[in-house]
Order: C-alpha cells, then structure tokens, then sequence
C-alpha cells in the first residue's frame, strides 16, 4: 500500500510538473512541439565527437528573472523556463524580450550521484547568448563570452558535502547594440531580421572525470597520403601521463597510436573508404588518457577519410573537389530557425529533419548561414553525409556594400575589442566544427556585413586550418584572398563576374516565395525575392532557374545555393514552410533538377 501512494505521489509530482510548462504565444508550431517532456528535454548526448558513459542532463524546468543590468541576485524569480530555449521563444514558456539594459537570471539546485564521489565534476553548457556569469552555491566561477560556442567549468571545488547543489546562470545579450556576432537577430525584426535569442539555448549537462582528463579532440585526414593526424587535448598532466588513439572499421582496430596530448599522433588508414554525400563513410574511433599506466579517461569519437581542395580543369578553370575529382556542390542557404524554438530545434528528430529533407530533395550541400548549430547537427550532417560552409556569424555592421566589382565597398574600421572578440569567437567556431568531415568550408564574412581588415582574417582562417577551403566574402565585398569568389544574384542565377584564379560560386541566389494560410508567422509584411501563387508555379520557377545554373557551371561556377530550405518569420521563400508542416515544391521534379546540375561535373 505505501509503494502505491509513493508511485501515485510520484506520478502527481511529474503530471504536475509537466502541466507547469506549455508553450505560450500564437505563433505557429512545428509538429515536434507537441512531442516535449518537460522532464527529459534533448536527452540525447550533446557531444557526439567526444562522448562519456556517464553523464546527468539539467535540461527542464528552471526559474528565471529578468532585471535590470548591474543588480544582484533576485531575491524572488519571476517564475520558470524550459531550458534550453531562448528566453524570447515559445517553447521557453515565457517568450519575454531582455533588451540591453536588463540581465537575464537563470536558478536551479541539482545533486551529483554518489557514484561519481572521487570524480571531478564538469559543468557544461552547449551555448549561452551572450555574456555568461555561472555561480555554484553562491560563488562565481566562471565566465565566457561568446553566443554559439560550449564551454565548461571544474565545479568540484565549489560543491558542498551532500544534498543539493545551487546554480545560478547571469546573462547579459545587446543583441545589435553591441559588436558582438549576432547573425540574424535584431530587438526590431523585419524582412530578413529576425527575433532576438537571448540565454542558453543549448544543452546544460554534468559529467564526472578525473583530474586529469581529455578535453578536446583534433582529427584531420590526409587522403592522399593515407593518414589521419589526431591532436588530443587533455586537462592536467604530467610527465607520466600520455593519450592512446584507435581507429577501428566496424568494431575491427586498424590504426593506433600512442603519444602526450597537445601532440599529434599521426595514423595509417590503408587503403582508405572515402567519405562523401554518397557514401558517408565514418570510421569509429576511441581516445584513451592513461597516468602511470592506468587508463583513467575514456570517449568515444569518430572520423572519416574525405580531402576538400580546388584544382584547374582541362579549360583551365579552378573547380572544387571532392577526393580528388571535380564535384559540384549545390545546397540552400539554411537559417537554423524555429517558429517554436527560435535558435533551437524542438527535439533531435527535428534537428535531423531539415538534414534528411535537404537530401531528399537532390542536394549535397548545405550553406549554414551566420548561424552555428549544436553539435549534434554537425553529427547528423557526417552521418548521413552532407557537406557543410559553415558561416561566422555576423555583427558590427555599417560597412559600405559593392557586390558587383572587384575591391568595392569599405572596410569595416572596428575597435579593438570588437576584433579581439570576432578572434576570439570565430575559433571557438573553429574548434567546434574543426574534426567534423561534413564541413568543408570558412565563410568569415557575409555581404560586407561587419567586414574588416579582410586579408588578414582569410589568411588567419588559412592558417590555422589549411585542411579547408576558405571562402573570404560570400557575395563582396570582394578581395583577392582566399579560394573563393562568391557572388549573389536574386531572384536567378547570374555570373556577372569570373576569377581566373579562384573557384567561382554563386553563393545566393532564388528567394522563389510562396505564402501558405494557416503557416505564416504574420499576416502581412510577408515577402519574398519573387512571390508565386501555388507549388506549381513555384516548381516551374525553380526548374527554369538550375536549367539556366547549368550553362553558368560549364563557365565556371563550381557551386551554388539557394534561398532558402524554409521559410524564416517574414520571409516566406523556403522550400518548405516554417512550421515543416507543408513541403512547397514538387519533391521529384525538384530532385531530378538538383542531380541534373550536380552530373554537370561528373
């Protein structure tokens, strides 16, 4: 009798908790909003490229305030949020804007299982926007500033005896008050501006290690020579302490190594499988740490064999390849917005669905504009084999904009700060996105937008991963550095310029618009480059569009992207709605004319 109304207190408790939190607003919803557990959101691992048995996830119910900057911790909270949602988005629970002058407060307690007594306890965060203050049990520990990046803290020292633990989360975010990146959000959205995120919109989670621990993990593969070179980072070592590295092909080891972290171990991968969009091809891999000849950290990782680099075909052009073969790479521009979620993507499955859809729909690439995902997006993206331009987000605008001439527009004359920030974020970027095969290409700066000093970011982006291509403007302003130029043209394609020495790519183009009643995020204001009345119209556009791209690949474009995979607040330009709830073009004729510019190459 009393275990049954301990299971019924139990049940009430959960029922309770999860009749607290709802979705607020009117806006429109995906399908996957429905499908959340207020007590197990995102449960799945966070860090698929370095991944830990043990863990314990503190997404859920959390209280929040928001109050004005430069205060101290509430006294009382303002209520709760579902964590980890943007403040400022649906699925939160609140859905309140922060702005400038006021700080966003987060509080919870949680307790560190009795098994992990003797461990280091690491507190880890997939992403906070923007500027981070975390206190444990009234201490501040740490900070990090920096909105699409994880970072972690050494909670250990800070915990009390037993029970349960206080952690309070301060965020301050300027969104574009300040100079820090910020992509596509605005306190005003309009047009192609959208909502401001503000707080963690990643996952939260703890996991126990020892003192000395691995902490990163470098994999870069070189084709042509066989290899894979892997730099293991590790937290507090000694002289006694070295890293282990092996390489296995369906559960069979093919290649190990040994040596001390921060050095890279160099592994033979004979006769390798080459990774690609046809045959993403990933190899296992585990990561050892050892001290005195015991093993006292373990994760496991993958990678994969795959070369990018550019090459002159027999007419003398530069194109890009793929393993050492010309391959054209044609993708949409892909924004990473959730009506729901703003930054973040109701559940897993969601995540992975805009991956899967892009695929169906004949494409091998994706551009990942001014936006970085979680992790696990870039797993997806290795696994069902995409490749990726991954973006820097961008900020501090005001420069002049002259995308149809070589070295027009201006420069952007930013502070010091300003640029020690942009560093600063853009290879945390890096290091995120740096042993993910899919992603093949920088793009440091968008449409002149915050562009600055550009010579020398291509060749610090070049040197700091040469594995890559980088692409220095995507659509101007142009410079003669990197390996790219990239132009943009709405709403068809149009090679108005050519570069003898660079690959060319057309790195914006379509914006094919159609609105759909009952999965518009407004009424009114909805736009796009071109706006159609049904499917067929809009499918017809958008063969007629890859029919004239195929003539501009015979002379020169090496790539190309469209605009856009969804439709994002006021733009209605996707190839599918904003809610995923209607695709918006005929899926075969759209496949069958996607293949037919990629074999363009073949």
């Amino acid at each position: 009798m009393k275990k049954q109304v301990l299971l019924c207190c139990l049940l009430a408790t959960v029922m309770g908790a999860n009749a607290q939190w709802k979705p607020v607003g009117d806006k429109i919803k995906t399908k996957w909003a429905e499908q959340i557990n207020p007590a197990a959101v995102l449960p799945e691992y966070p860090r698929p490229a370095m991944e830990r048995a043990e863990w314990k996830n503190l997404n859920g119910e959390w209280a929040y305030a928001i109050r004005e900057k430069g205060g101290v911790e509430p006294a009382a909270f303002d209520g709760t949020i579902l964590v980890p949602f943007a403040v400022e988005s649906s699925l939160s629970g609140v859905q309140k804007t922060v702005g400038e002058k006021n700080e966003l407060w987060y509080k919870r307690t949680f307790t560190v299982p009795a098994s992990w007594k003797g461990k280091q306890v690491m507190l880890n965060f997939g992403a906070v926007d923007w500027k981070t203050d975390v206190f444990v049990n009234d201490i501040l520990i740490g900070s990090h500033q920096g909105g699409f990046t994880p970072f972690s803290f050494d909670v250990t020292p800070y915990l009390v005896n037993k029970g349960e633990q206080k952690l309070v989360v301060r965020v301050w975010d300027p969104t574009e008050k300040g100079f820090q990146p910020i992509g596509k959000q605005t306190s005003r959205p309009e047009g192609i501006w959208y909502t401001a995120v503000t707080g963690i919109w990643q996952t939260v989670w703890l996991e126990p290690v020892a003192v000395n621990h691995v902490t990163a993990i470098k994999a870069i593969p070189d084709v042509d020579k066989e290899l894979v070179d892997v730099t293991v980072s590790a937290a507090k070592c000694c002289a006694a302490d070295y890293v282990e590295v092996a390489i296995l092909d369906g559960g069979k080891q093919i290649a190990t190594a040994k040596g001390v972290a921060g050095k890279a171990l160099r592994l033979a991968v004979k006769s390798p499988k080459l990774w690609s969009p046809e045959n993403p091809v990933l190899y296992d891999m585990k990561v050892s740490l050892f001290s005195n000849g015991k093993k006292i950290d373990e994760v496991s990782s993958y990678t994969a064999m795959r070369k990018i680099s550019t090459k002159r075909d027999a007419n003398g052009i530069m194109r890009m390849q793929l393993n050492n073969k010309d391959y054209f790479q044609y993708g949409p521009l892909d924004q990473g917005w959730w009506p729901d979620g703003l930054y973040t993507a109701p559940t897993d499955e969601a995540l992975l669905y805009d991956i899967k859809k892009t695929k169906d729909w004949g494409f091998n690439m994706i551009r990942k504009h001014v936006k970085v995902e979680p992790a696990r997006w870039y797993y997806h993206c290795d696994k069902e084999g995409i490749l990726v331009w991954q973006d820097m987000p961008s900020g501090d605008h005001g420069n002049r904009w002259e995308p149809h001439v070589y070295n027009g527009g201006t420069d952007k004359n930013r502070s010091d700060e300003s640029i020690a920030n942009y560093y600063q974020e853009w290879k945390e970027i890096m290091d995120l996105c740096i042993s993910h095969p899919s992603v093949v290409m920088w793009v440091p700066f968008n449409e002149a937008w915050g562009q600055f000093k550009t010579e020398e970011v291509i060749a610090w982006t070049k040197k700091y991963d040469p594995s890559r291509l980088v692409n220095p403007a995507s659509g101007g302003n142009h410079r003669a550095c990197g390996d790219v130029l990239d132009l943009h043209n709405y709403p068809g394609p149009n090679m108005f310029l050519f570069d003898a020495v660079r690959v060319n790519v057309l790195g914006e183009y379509g914006g094919i618009g159609l609105p759909l009643e009952g999965h518009l995020w407004q009424q009114g204001k909805n736009w796009g480059y071109v706006q159609f009345k049904n499917s067929d119209e809009v499918t017809a556009e958008y063969v007629k569009f890859a029919n004239e791209l195929k003539d501009m690949v015979k002379r020169g474009f090496s790539a190309a992207v469209y605009t856009q995979t969804t439709d994002v607040e006021g733009e209605v330009n996707g190839l599918m709605t904003y809610d995923r709830k209607v695709i918006k073009i005929n899926e075969k004729a759209v496949r069958e004319a996607n293949q037919s510019v990629i074999r363009m190459l073949e």
